[in-house]
């Protein structure tokens, strides 16, 4: 007996062939092998929404090697991603392997998380029928996606610009895009200062502690308007402090004045490890730690989930098996010892309110030590950047069932004794007292620690200074953060986010600057037209609420016809209303110079391919020419020869400094302070990447 087992990529059947016999052959789909036609709709609105699904073209050969594989074989195993993808591409082979064939061949659906030889086996003993629940859900969510997409893009070409779409969730991004970068727009920059003192004491140890101000006459000094970056939250009290002269005349009383010590606090605190990762929180922290774009890390994650490495790595969940825990705790236990385990295991609540907890969160499948070779295995075998990305998951998952870390955190208050204005200056300090969790982990706390202060000692003023600031401006989004947005309001699901993001700058709505994203000319008219016309749809909470019913169409809990319908009768009312709408003009920039042809100022405009210059009259006068970014630096190579630094684009669309007389002069740098450093090549090689600007 024969057993055809197919999977989706030649990587993940390469991996299960190892752990399987001769009884099986193993196929492998390259993805989906049926969509909606390019060309039309393909969904019929009169006819319960019907989906005309047909063969992606460029398939047909290898369905054809799958029917052929099919003929020999008794029974066929389905063993697709497990995720609502995973089960609508199911679905669709065994479509099409059933057709012409005996209806004696038996079709079965495996899932498992992670490929190895025990998941395999253990899966292949516990064989399902395809889920049509899940398939129902994820056919909602495509037929959703094409009627917004094929619905609103006409609307888009009349209104704004030929060549424009819409998606139903890549809209909502742009907009919480688009209303970040109207917020710093508005926002006004005010200055505050801070002011610091560096003291010793007047016996014993005489190092210099810095202290800040905190009180002046019994009175708090108040944070300035400010933008926490992580909390995403306003700080909007103002400061006392608002001038120089203020600030100087500070600085100036306090060098003069006497202190002691006045209160010395003492506390312990811990710190918890941080649950394993989901797709969500792999993707962010990757961005820090890396600077990989969603993209690329689920890029790195597939590899490493397909050669057998990781779990899936798509998931919202922060549970791990029970199994994977006893190994953890054993590991640690072994090498570390009980001191490094918490009495019971920990469990971790997830957050999002969907997430599907038969899943677990992303893991290694294997719980052995970095050293001793392991790193360099996974390196070897599938790159530098998967094996960062791994270390990084293997010190989350075994860090999250380790004892917490403790520190000892001292805060030293210092009041003014002599007559005059009174002023309190505070100093804190924290010193590890048991590591914990990270004993694993090189970012481990730096311990700041303090001279044994004793109350009512004198101090010695060494020196005082100021400092300005500006109140800050939410920061424009990068990968790390939109994503946590995206996530926290409900906008996809975590395998969309990378494609979420990929798309928007793709289709030139949203650039990528240092890191960061900000909404183009284009990307802010598409916002404002459908935020105008379409705020019902292009809304946040509407947006999650959708997510909401499709997770019911995937518990069996809400009929997907009945969804579509309340979605789609309300929409296809305003499409005709909207056609009498005006038509939005997209915002150009002008460039001071002026057209050699007819006269009319040059402006900035963006295209398919990014901004080029072209006569502010077009389309009456059809002048145009490149647009050249510059930075006013001189090359470092070239510029006696009059070579300027310019921003360029690589192949693949990523932005670097590169000399104005190239190819004569071939200087090239990734970031602006790099310039008189490495060139970007060198960093490239550093990084262990192959491309190149």
């Amino acid at each position: 007996m024969k057993t055809l087992v197919i999977v989706e990529s030649p990587t993940k059947a390469r991996t299960i062939t190892r752990y399987l016999g001769d009884d099986f052959v193993i196929k492998y789909s390259m993805g989906h092998i049926m969509d909606l036609p390019k060309s039309t709709l393909g969904v019929d609105v009169e006819h319960d929404f019907k989906p005309n699904l047909e063969v992606i073209a460029d398939k047909k050969k290898l369905i054809a090697e799958l029917k052929a594989a099919a003929k020999g074989a008794d029974s066929i195993i389905l063993a697709t991603d497990p995720d609502r993808e995973g089960e609508a591409i199911a679905a669709n082979i065994k479509e099409v392997l059933s057709s012409g064939k005996s209806s004696k061949v038996k079709f079965s659906r495996i899932v498992f998380h992670e490929i190895t030889e025990a998941a395999i086996k253990d899966a292949i003993k516990h064989p399902r029928d395809v889920d049509e629940n899940l398939v129902d859900a994820q056919t909602a969510r495509r037929i959703l996606d094409r009627l917004v997409g094929y619905k609103l893009s006409p609307l888009l070409w009349q209104k704004v610009r030929r060549g424009l779409s819409a998606g139903r969730v890549q809209s909502v991004a742009l907009r919480v895009i688009v209303e970040r970068e109207k917020e710093i727009e508005r926002f006004q920059k005010e200055p505050y200062f801070t002011i610091h003192s560096f003291m010793t004491k007047k016996t014993g140890d005489l190092t210099e502690v810095e202290f800040e101000l905190v009180e002046i006459e019994q009175k708090k000094i108040e944070l300035a308007q400010s933008y926490d970056l992580y909390d995403g939250k306003y700080t909007t009290s103002k400061t006392v402090i608002d001038t120089a002269e203020k600030a100087e005349d500070i600085v100036a009383d306090i060098k003069n004045r006497s202190f002691v010590v006045s209160a010395v606090n003492e506390k312990q605190a811990k710190r918890s490890p941080y649950a394993p990762f989901t797709t969500s929180t792999l993707q962010q922290d990757a961005s820090r730690r890396y600077g990989y774009s969603g993209k690329r890390t689920m890029s790195l994650a597939q590899k490493l989930y397909e050669e057998g490495f990781i779990t899936y790595h798509r998931t919202d969940s922060t549970t791990l098996a029970p199994v994977a825990i006893t190994q953890i705790r054993e590991f640690v236990k072994k090498e570390y010892g009980d001191k490094y385990l918490p009495e019971k295991p920990r469990l971790f609540l997830t957050k999002q309110k969907s997430a599907q907890e038969a899943h677990e969160a992303i893991r290694p499948t294997k719980f052995g030590a970095l050293q001793g070779g392991h790193i360099e295995t996974i390196e070897g075998q599938v790159g530098r950047d998967c094996a960062r990305l791994y270390e990084s998951i293997w010190r989350r998952a075994v860090g999250s069932q380790m004892a917490d870390a403790l520190t000892q955190s001292t805060t030293v208050f210092a009041d003014t004794i002599d007559t005059g204005k009174a002023y309190r200056l505070k100093a804190a300090g924290s010193v590890l007292v048991f590591d914990g969790f990270l004993v694993i982990n090189p970012q481990a706390l730096q311990d700041r620690k303090l001279p044994q202060f004793v109350i009512d000692e004198g101090l010695d003023v060494k020196r005082v200074i100021s400092e300005a600031h500006e109140t800050a401006a939410p920061p424009r989004y990068n990968d790390a953060s939109i994503i946590a947005t995206l996530e926290e309001k409900g906008i996809g699901r975590p395998s969309t986010y990378a494609s979420i993001i990929s798309t928007l700058v793709d289709r030139a709505y949203v650039e990528r600057l240092e890191k960061r994203f900000e909404a183009t000319s284009i990307g802010v008219a598409v916002n404002d037209f459908l935020v105008t016309n379409f705020e019902d749809i292009d809304d946040i909470p509407f947006t999650a609420g959708m997510e909401d019913k499709l997770d019911q169409i995937a518990t069996g809990n809400k009929n997907w016809v009945s969804m579509m319908r309340e979605f789609y009768e309300p929409l296809a009312k305003k499409l005709e209303t909207v056609k009498s709408a005006d038509r939005v003009k997209i915002k150009v920039e002008s460039t001071g110079e002026m057209c050699p042809e007819c006269g009319n100022p040059i402006v900035v405009r963006t295209g398919k391919f990014g901004k080029f210059l072209s006569c502010s009259t077009f389309p009456d006068c059809k002048f145009t020419k490149p647009f050249v970014e510059e930075t006013n630096i001189a090359c470092p190579k070239d510029g006696d020869a009059g070579g300027r630094v310019i921003v360029k684009k690589t192949k693949k669309g990523r932005k670097f400094y590169g000399c104005s007389n190239y190819p004569n002069c071939t200087f090239a740098a990734w970031k602006l302070e790099d310039i008189k450093g490495d060139t970007a090549s060198e960093q490239e090689n550093k990084a262990g990447e192959t491309s190149q600007p």
